[in-house]
């Protein structure tokens, strides 16, 4: 295909308030797919090279080794995805269905309603004082958070971290690459994305991720910043929120987080909710994943269902008044009608 085919078409903006709609209602009836509720294309990645990247992550050889092993699989994956959005660009051209093939095919890229069916399953276990391992399995295997050992609060900062993050790389992200550069776009940011989330260890790591997370904080950085504008301003039409202090925050540096760590939607989130997220942990395959403390000085880091309620509350804001930018971009574009 042509570059310009390529580049942004503003008719793209319907397809990705479709999209938007569609992984919203969709996953709140069906729930996260295996226990994860990232987006269906870092599921891709993760069976076809996960396993692959776990044989090659030795943490007994040089941090240069395991970069350089890192960096080679993460090509030959952006390869396969390239390959793959393209393959989905030259269907939606040959098999359009009035569009509904695009929609479809954007929407593997991107999450929604399996994060809130997730969050909501946890809310309600907590409320009602069951908290069990299949209340929290999706919030563990999403985040690649080991939560076996981690107590109600923590939990709670795990669920809250994830509506943010998942709102941020699993919606804002891929859309923003979607109106740039089509489904190839899209699918490649989700790649990077999910090579990130999966080997990167939020910066942690001994080397193997180092690649993919650099590049995916080059390909992230704007969404990422549009992500914690969005969730700020949610804070607005919060109960308890604050908008005006996490704006403050969005511009400075002491207790926000570092992009790999959550970076602008993380920080937006405490600083609006007036909590303490991050802290220390530990991932699925037992590294130490030792994180900042997110969030205003002396905000408690203590959170129980009620500050995950209005995590949940924010997040919904935010879907929806990125979804009203969408609106908004048509309309000042002349082609909402």
């Amino acid at each position: 295909m042509s570059l310009q085919n390529y580049m942004y078409d503003p008719e793209r903006v319907y397809t990705a308030m479709a999209a938007l709609l569609l992984v919203t209602l969709t996953g709140m009836v069906t729930g996260p797919m295996h226990g994860n509720a990232n987006p269906f294309l870092w599921k891709l990645m993760n069976g076809v090279f996960g396993g692959v990247g776990g044989r090659l992550n030795r943490l007994q050889r040089s941090v240069a080794d395991l970069s350089f092993r890192g960096f080679f699989l993460l090509v030959v994956a952006l390869v396969f995805f390239f390959l793959i959005g393209e393959a989905a660009a030259k269907l939606c051209a040959e098999y359009p269905l009035k569009g509904v093939t695009e929609v479809v095919l954007l929407s593997l890229a991107m999450t929604g309603g399996s994060v809130w069916f997730a969050l909501l399953r946890l809310y309600f276990a907590q409320r009602d004082r069951k908290v069990s391992k299949g209340a929290f399995y999706a919030i563990a295997q999403s985040t690649r958070t080991n939560l076996s050992n981690a107590d109600d609060f923590g939990i709670t900062r795990t669920g809250m971290m994830f509506a943010a993050r998942a709102f941020d790389k699993g919606v804002v992200a891929p859309v923003f690459w979607f109106l740039l550069a089509g489904l190839p776009g899209a699918y490649i940011y989700a790649c990077l994305a999910a090579f990130s989330w999966r080997f990167g260890q939020e910066g942690f790591g001994k080397g193997f991720g180092t690649v993919p997370l650099a590049l995916e904080k080059l390909a992230g950085y704007v969404p990422g910043a549009v992500s914690g504008v969005f969730i700020a301003l949610a804070g607005l039409f919060t109960p308890t929120g604050g908008m005006t202090r996490a704006l403050r925050a969005l511009g400075g540096k002491k207790g926000s987080a570092p992009y790999e760590q959550g970076g602008w939607p993380l920080t937006a989130m405490a600083f609006s909710l007036n909590v303490s997220l991050g802290g220390p942990s530990v991932d699925l395959d037992g590294s130490a994943v030792r994180r900042d403390w997110i969030g205003p000085e002396n905000a408690t880091a203590q959170l129980e269902n009620g500050h995950l309620r209005r995590a949940m509350y924010i997040s919904l804001i935010a879907h929806m008044l990125f979804l009203a930018s969408l609106m908004g971009a048509l309309f000042w574009a002349g082609r909402l009608f």
